[in-house]
């Protein structure tokens, strides 16, 4: 949360009755943020294996600060109704498959079955 990419510092309350939602959100916020970061650990712990951090070194305890920095840059894609996701490479479907099939839905991957060919990711 002193992160500055956080933004925290960025809103402005104006009245007393905005502080008592921002003070539910940032909670719950810190507690699902706990939650999948200790899901991602686990999961990093149980297979033995990390995923690299900001210096390329791997990582068995990586922050979900450094997932999400990881995730940038990926786009939903759609033409003529057929949903596609750009920048899906092999690292990042790596991290999608150490989180929840919850999470996996919405980079489209909860219908991908094995033979089914992965035409759906565009990497560029």
């Amino acid at each position: 949360m002193k992160d500055p990419l956080f933004f925290a510092d960025s809103f402005f309350v104006e009245s007393p009755e905005r502080i008592v939602p921002m003070l539910f959100v940032m909670p719950l916020y810190l507690l699902v943020s706990n939650l999948a970061q200790r899901q991602l650990r686990n999961t990093l712990k149980r297979i033995k294996t990390g995923i690299k951090n900001q210096l390329g070194k791997l990582t068995m305890t990586p922050t979900l600060r450094l997932v999400f920095q990881c995730f940038q840059g990926l786009h939903l894609f759609s033409l003529d109704g057929v949903n596609k996701i750009v920048n899906l490479t092999s690292s990042r479907h790596f991290i999608l498959s150490c989180l929840p099939s919850s999470c996996r839905k919405y980079y489209l991957l909860s219908s991908l079955k094995k033979n089914e060919p992965k035409e759906k990711f565009i990497n560029i």
